[in-house]
């Protein structure tokens, strides 16, 4: 569709019409993204900090993404798990040496990767441990949509619609190993852990605690599941975010940007936990030869274009940026934190969603998650001048905000 024809029609009423009413939308219509950037149905462009929610690793239409997906598209685009498929072994092959040795599993999503990795660990139960079922995960963690992934959550506003939520979860505080301690039980078989919480507000776990949890597993003969779904695939300047802590797990759950935009899902295992048998485990869609080509091309990309080493150099960058941002305005945010490109603020009065608006008015896309967290998750090709310019539209926009009634309380 030309600007013309796209202007012409209201896409917010079409949707109303048309699709479930499951999400609270902004009030644009992006039509097409390069690079760091997006555009709107009316010709507006956004530096985009959002990135898909963390997936858009590379950026919008990268040309190895691109040129993946239309050479895999002409040749094979599904042809199930019935047969050996080049792009899905070799895929696999990638993250194996990026791992350690680990062995891989894909499915289409986040939530299904970890559905693959409860359903391991409960086998490793029945297996090892007396048939020991139940999962630890914490507080203000974020584990998938599914009834299972979402009882794994540890958020009850995600939780409070579903009961009875699915039996064998519980949580406990992030970064107290006392308390994972005290909930272990002869029941536990697993300890659920995202290394830097996403979807909670990007808090990173302290070393003791992923330390302590390794040592805890391995003394109490239970699994470690890393869940990266969104930490991983280099955004915090590793591949995976638990390499900052000099531990391994067991199991390793992926997707976002695994495959640079295309949706897939990873569960990695080690050798301790590898026992799925045949059949104890499928899907239709996953490993599909146009996924897997995409995430072969990003982490082809990521290696030769040194996007982790970018990631930790624009992390700090930014880092000092946002420490400006929040000297200048300590009455509207603070603690910034994160890893890489990975980054968050508190923000007071329950104003980050009316600091999100301005800054989308302003053209730069922001998530805020409630209303006292801005999450910032640009994609690993981003530049000095990407960052300069959003921080001139940030700062631009607390100055508004900070004008604003509700910001003076």
């Amino acid at each position: 569709m030309t600007t013309t024809e796209l202007q012409k029609r209201d896409w917010a009423a079409l949707e109303q019409k048309y699709y479930q009413g499951t999400f609270k939308r902004l009030p644009i219509t992006l039509v097409r993204g390069q690079g760091a950037r997006v555009w709107d149905s009316e010709g507006k462009e956004y530096i985009d900090f959002v990135a898909g929610i963390a997936v858009n690793i590379l950026g919008h239409c990268h040309p190895a993404i691109i040129q993946a997906v239309q050479e895999q598209v002409t040749q094979l685009v599904h042809v199930s798990n019935l047969y050996y498929n080049v792009r899905q072994i070799e895929l696999a092959e990638q993250l194996a040496e990026l791992s350690g040795g680990m062995r891989s599993f894909f499915s289409n999503s986040g939530a299904e990767a970890n559905e693959g990795a409860i359903k391991l660990a409960r086998k490793y139960g029945r297996l090892h441990r007396d048939g020991a079922f139940e999962i630890i995960s914490m507080e203000r963690s974020f584990h998938g949509r599914t009834l299972a992934t979402t009882a794994a959550t540890g958020q009850a506003a995600y939780q409070a619609s579903w009961a009875p939520l699915p039996d064998g979860f519980k949580q406990v505080p992030f970064n107290d190993l006392d308390a994972v301690k005290a909930a272990t039980s002869a029941k536990t078989v697993a300890i659920l852990v995202e290394a830097v919480q996403g979807e909670g507000g990007i808090w990173p776990a302290s070393k003791e605690f992923l330390q302590g949890l390794r040592q805890w597993c391995d003394e109490q003969n239970l699994v470690l599941i890393c869940d990266e779904v969104q930490a991983g695939a280099g955004r915090t300047g590793k591949y995976f975010s638990w390499e900052h802590y000099d531990i391994k797990p067991d199991i390793v759950t992926m997707a976002k940007g695994l495959a640079g935009g295309v949706p897939i899902g990873g569960m990695l295992t080690g050798p301790r936990t590898d026992v799925f048998a045949y059949g104890d485990h499928g899907t239709t869609f996953g490993g599909n030869p146009i996924a897997c080509a995409a995430g072969v091309a990003t982490i082809k990309t990521i290696k030769e274009q040194n996007l982790l080493e970018n990631a930790t150099k624009m992390g700090a960058y930014w880092d000092k940026k946002f420490q400006g941002l929040s000297a200048k305005y300590p009455h509207i945010i603070d603690s910034p934190r994160g890893i890489g490109l990975m980054r968050a603020v508190n923000v007071k009065h329950d104003l980050a969603g009316t600091i999100a608006e301005r800054a989308l008015e302003h053209g730069l896309l922001l998530n805020a998650l409630g209303g006292s967290t801005l999450r910032m998750v640009p994609p690993l090709i981003l530049t000095e001048s990407d960052l300069d310019e959003a921080h001139a539209i940030l700062d631009r926009s607390l100055e508004e905000v900070s004008k604003l009634p509700a910001a003076q309380q």
